[in-house]
């Protein structure tokens, strides 16, 4: 039951950001489109919900294996494959970034997000994801790493209360950088 109060509250705090995301995005004139991978599409999805986002919501593109990202996104294949480097790692979540925002010209901010959610993650990564947004004007890219807590050792509402909190920080990034972006 606990478990199910937790996701139920964590949805609640989510859909709430994102409306809020939402709002600001429609109130700016301002179009996002998102490069999502451990979070499967849900971010979009989340702020879909909103009416009248689709005047600044772009789009999201799902790419979860590495060939994809690399494919649709132009990722470096040597920097997934690099031990040192990977999948989960700022210079992946940057380039998902700038290959998303270079493939949708309509939009001026993008976002990434790219993490290990577990379970049978190797234990540096259990938990850990990178979120960037870029901007296409001169403003530096900005990556944060992103702490993905698990409530529940049952591996499924692990992985998704992980996804739903990763979901809920990256929008609460964006939203935090709207505020910039603005002035």
């Amino acid at each position: 039951m606990y478990v199910v109060s937790l996701i139920g509250q964590t949805h609640e705090k989510l859909h709430a950001i994102a409306d809020a995301v939402a709002e600001r995005l429609i109130k700016l004139q301002t179009r996002v489109v998102f490069a999502e991978s451990c979070t499967s599409g849900l971010i979009a999805a989340t702020l879909s919900r909103y009416p009248g986002v689709s005047d600044v919501l772009c789009g999201s593109c799902v790419t979860y294996r590495n060939a994809t990202k690399q494919q649709w996104l132009g990722v470096d294949g040597n920097a997934l494959d690099d031990p040192n480097v990977g999948p989960v790692s700022q210079i992946v979540s940057e380039q998902m970034a700038r290959g998303v925002l270079s493939r949708t010209p309509e939009a001026e901010i993008a976002v990434s997000i790219t993490g290990h959610l577990g379970p049978n993650a190797p234990e540096k990564l259990d938990g850990i994801a990178y979120s960037t947004i870029c901007f296409r004007s001169d403003r530096d890219a900005l990556t944060r790493q992103l702490q993905l807590d698990g409530e529940t050792e049952i591996h499924l509402e692990k992985r998704y209360f992980r996804q739903l909190s990763a979901a809920q920080q990256v929008l609460l990034f964006l939203n935090e950088e709207l505020d910039s972006y603005a002035k």
